[in-house]
């Protein structure tokens, strides 16, 4: 404004521009014409030097340039603050990459490694309120009781097999008891069938094979109640273990030539039968015994197997024990008797009154095993 000198290439003043001897010039473009002006700082954009001695000033913060040609190109000129060397850019290029500060955001693996601290510090907190042994020990024998007592009321039962009545196929209680596992689903289905062993609850009519005296305290008798769920009880003398010989509908009588029981007039396969040795009266001797009407005896057939026929009436069951000379089943009080008004047989069980089909030994583990449920009307004849 005053004399209006302006700068020349040769860095004496021309017209139009103040003199500005020793001091920095504004932001725009300084200068220095003087080896004196070597300290002072470069501008903000493009700083001039016209001196060699102005080397050692450091370049501007964006694009330096310098009149002297040794200037240009200097391997000791220092990188300026704004414009890092190739391998420092290099090495920050890689720190952002490792660190996941990149200009596109945060990276999967950061969203992982919060996820997992998240995760941890939930487990931690959760395995810091864990209740002691002792409190969770009565809750889990609840459970156990519950879910044991839902499976055998609807599922499956254990039983305690209370006579020797299925020798040899199970053994009673005089020679060790068998346990076994009743299922109890498969009979929502579908009705017993012949040949297969079931559990039932024996009539109010029905004899009890077996006396045991249950309990005679409370505490004995909660214990029993207890037990019984998981099938550790004491037998139950009103609980019975036989197998199916007929069905509703089918005539059932014996005996054969050979002694065999007959359904409908077929002779029945039964290789699980078991006798007793010192039973002279349940001896069978083929051509020699027989089923006909003791002559000095008219109510009395010759041989105490013999019974029958009986029609067993629909929605029942006809069932006998293995062990075929010491069974209370469904001929008991009237074998050997002919039939008539005053013989009263034990009879057939209605089908509501079994509880299940026995299917496993479980207990003792020497006694392991299936229950086999036979074709018992293959036997011909």
């Amino acid at each position: 404004g005053d004399g209006g000198q302006a700068l020349i290439g040769d860095g004496t003043a021309g017209p139009g521009a103040a003199p500005i001897a020793g001091t920095p010039s504004g932001p725009g473009s300084p200068q220095t014409d003087d080896a004196d002006a070597l300290g002072a700082p470069a501008g903000a954009d493009f700083p001039l030097s016209g001196d060699a001695d102005a080397l050692g000033t450091p370049a501007g913060a964006d694009s330096p340039s310098m009149r002297d040609d040794d200037a240009v190109g200097s391997a000791d000129a220092p990188a300026a603050a704004g414009a890092p060397s190739t391998s420092d850019a290099d090495a920050l290029d890689s720190a952002n990459a490792a660190s996941g500060d990149g200009a596109s955001g945060a990276p999967v693996d950061d969203e992982h490694a919060r996820s997992v601290r998240h995760w941890r510090e939930k487990s931690r907190k959760r395995n810091s309120k864990k209740r002691s042994f002792w409190i969770e020990l009565p809750i889990l024998i609840v459970i156990a009781f519950i879910l044991t007592f839902l499976i055998q009321t609807f599922v499956a039962r254990v039983y305690y097999v209370p006579s020797g009545s299925m020798e040899q196929t199970l053994h009673g209680t005089t020679s060790g008891g068998d346990r076994i596992l009743a299922f109890k689903l498969v009979y929502d289905f579908r009705d017993p069938e012949q040949g297969e062993v079931v559990v039932f609850k024996g009539p109010a009519t029905w004899t009890p094979e077996a006396n045991i005296p249950g309990p005679s305290t409370w505490f004995g008798q909660v214990l029993q109640s207890v037990g019984s769920v998981v099938g550790i009880a004491p037998p139950n003398e009103k609980d019975f273990v036989k197998r199916v010989i007929a069905v509703g509908g089918q005539t059932v009588q014996c005996c054969d030539a050979h002694g065999r029981v007959q359904v409908d007039g077929v002779s029945l396969n039964e290789p699980y039968i078991f006798m007793d040795a010192g039973r002279p009266d349940w001896t069978w001797i083929d051509g020699q015994s027989n089923c006909d009407v003791d002559s000095s005896n008219p109510s009395r057939y010759n041989s105490t197997r013999c019974f029958g026929p009986y029609k067993v009436p629909k929605g029942t069951i006809w069932v006998m024990g293995d062990h075929r000379s010491d069974s209370a089943d469904s001929t008991f009080q009237c074998r050997g008797l002919v039939p008539s008004a005053n013989v009263h047989c034990q009879g057939p069980i209605p089908v509501d009154d079994v509880i299940g089909k026995a299917v496993f030994i479980v207990m003792p583990p020497s006694r392991w095993g299936t229950v086999g449920s036979p074709d018992i009307m293959s036997g011909g004849g």
